[in-house]
């Protein structure tokens, strides 16, 4: 068997959301096939994959470096022992080729977005759905059936004040949701403990409202934040610094004892260690946000949660960014404390499959093979027109 194509498509999101930092009406993100020859139902077996909302598309590195690499090896090389399936973790060698250490976002969300759909042809080729692949191979077989799922939402958009945030809340509260995650960072201060005081006279306890800052603050912004929030004691308070600035990140610990959230900005297993070793952040409450696909993907992935646990933290402290298909099936397979939603926004790459129904906070896992994509009607119209 062999890897007959590779192919990468970049689509627009056409959003108007905002957050601290950024809007997103220049967004696009990659779509991804890796077409095998290997025939199911008279068709090719071919996985997807797209690099998370929040990053720009990827295509070029891929066209110019990843893509040929895979392409040019010799098929027994990307192969597993008995050849019956591929191999992510040599398919991840061979992209790595001629790369140096250091300088991950020029390179690993290409890299991982190709993993990650290697991964989704993996599965489908062995019959089973990913998170129950992923289960066998990285967590002693056992894999979650019902994953813990939050809403990432709260957005500033025109025209959008507290009573429509508290309208949000409460639509995503009706389907079955319990924990919603806001933004902050986009108003003055008064107006953000507004909109937090707001979001809590409509979920049932603080530990069901988190807020997200984006990383935007300096240190006086991140310090004032972090006094002003640490009354209401919220499930988490995410990104409120860059996380590469560890001393900035620990200061804010210091004064803030409810749990933070962070990491998703972070593209390597080194730079979590960096993080958890020097920013200050707490095992027995924080929340590390490493997202897979824009992180080389999920072998990659395996070793940082290897190294935190040398370091001390469980897989319960882990909650990917990125509400999908992909991470949803990642948090399943792993055993993670859980997954991300974004019902609603950035278009057909928002949410789960069709078919998903969510239950006091919890959504359950598809026995469909791979990712199950194919569930999804939009997005996959979007990728079986790559595969053509």
């Amino acid at each position: 068997m062999r890897i007959a194509d590779i192919r990468e498509t970049s689509v627009a999101l056409k959003s108007s959301l905002r957050n601290a930092v950024f809007d997103f009406s220049e967004m696009t993100t990659s779509v991804v096939a890796v077409i095998t020859d290997v025939m199911r139902e008279g068709k090719p077996v071919a996985g997807y994959a797209f690099n998370s909302t929040g990053r720009y598309a990827c295509g070029a590195q891929m066209r110019a470096r990843f893509i040929p690499r895979i392409l040019a090896a010799k098929s027994e090389t990307l192969l597993d022992e008995d050849g019956g399936n591929l191999d992510p973790e040599k398919i991840l060698a061979c992209m790595m080729q001629r790369e140096k250490p250091g300088g991950h976002t020029e390179r690993s969300v290409a890299i991982g977005t190709i993993e990650v759909a290697v991964w989704d042809a993996v599965a489908k080729i062995a019959g089973k759905p990913l998170h129950r692949v992923l289960a066998e191979r990285y967590n002693g077989g056992k894999a979650i059936d019902k994953v813990p799922c939050y809403v990432g939402g709260g957005w500033y958009e025109p025209g959008k004040g507290l009573k429509e945030l508290q309208d949000e809340i409460r639509a995503r509260l009706d389907k079955g949701y319990v924990t919603m995650k806001i933004k902050v960072g986009g108003a003055p201060i008064p107006e953000d403990v507004a909109r937090v005081e707001a979001a809590l006279k409509v979920v049932s306890s603080s530990a069901n409202l988190a807020v997200d800052a984006n990383a935007g603050f300096d240190r006086a912004r991140a310090l004032a934040y972090a006094k002003a929030l640490a009354p209401y004691k919220l499930r988490w308070f995410e990104e409120p610094t860059n996380p590469l600035d560890y001393a900035l990140l620990a200061e804010v610990a210091s004064i803030y004892d409810a749990p933070i959230g962070t990491g998703e900005n972070l593209f390597s297993t080194q730079d979590v260690v960096n993080l958890v070793r020097f920013g200050g952040l707490r095992a027995d409450r924080d929340i590390i946000q490493t997202d897979v696909p824009q992180s080389y993907g999920i072998v990659q992935f395996s070793r940082t949660l290897e190294m935190l646990k040398r370091e001390g933290w469980g897989r319960a402290s882990v909650f990917p960014h990125g509400g999908n298909q992909m991470t949803l099936a990642i948090v399943g397979g792993f055993g993670l404390g859980g997954c991300e939603a974004y019902p609603g926004v950035f278009g057909v790459f928002a949410g789960f499959a069709d078919d998903a129904r969510v239950e006091d906070g919890h959504l359950k896992l598809s026995d469909r093979p791979g990712i199950g994509f194919e569930a999804q009607n939009a997005l996959y119209a979007v990728m079986q027109e790559l595969a053509r």
